[in-house]
């Protein structure tokens, strides 16, 4: 009976070079420290009234935690901008995003039923915006932030080919 074989812990799933990774733009990560501390002073704010106004102690905790997270997120963004990053493959598009919860998604290119644009006006005011995806399964939905306004029109338009050529094949 042959032996079976067990994958060495050493080894690593490797991902076939097809392309190089394209990172977003820098100035994304303005746009998500402007989210962040728009998000952290909303909280903090609310929790400030409430104890304030209506004397809930646990308010103030809260709110001092939500200003110590917020903090904390705002060390990391950079981080977590550089980590964001797409490689268009032969047959799909390659989204990574994360720092130590990675996340990889593959969307093949004949799957794609919806690719979007949207600018908030933070990410407007840059001149960036984020090209998402619409596949048959919308929990594999994708969105790549922070992309210059040029470059997320060239993709979309070169994804539409893409997608239309893979579905006209099935």
């Amino acid at each position: 009976m042959p032996e079976a074989h067990s994958p060495d812990p050493s080894e690593r799933l490797e991902l076939p070079d097809v392309g190089e990774w394209k990172r977003v733009s820098p100035k994304h990560v303005l746009v998500e420290i402007v989210g962040t501390i728009v998000n952290g002073v909303v909280i903090c704010g609310g929790a400030t009234l409430l104890w304030l106004l209506l004397d809930q102690t646990w308010a103030l905790w809260v709110g001092i935690a939500v200003l110590v997270v917020t903090v904390v997120n705002l060390v990391f963004e950079p981080r977590r901008v550089r980590a964001i990053g797409y490689q268009l493959r032969a047959d799909d598009l390659l989204f990574r995003r994360g720092i130590l919860f990675q996340r990889f998604v593959a969307v093949p290119y004949g799957r794609m039923q919806l690719i979007d644009i949207n600018r908030g006006p933070v990410a407007r005011w840059l001149g960036l915006a984020d090209l998402k995806f619409v596949t048959a399964a919308a929990s594999a939905g994708v969105s790549i932030p922070g992309l210059a306004e040029a470059d997320a029109e060239n993709l979309r338009d070169r994804l539409v080919e893409l997608a239309e050529s893979r579905r006209a094949g099935l």
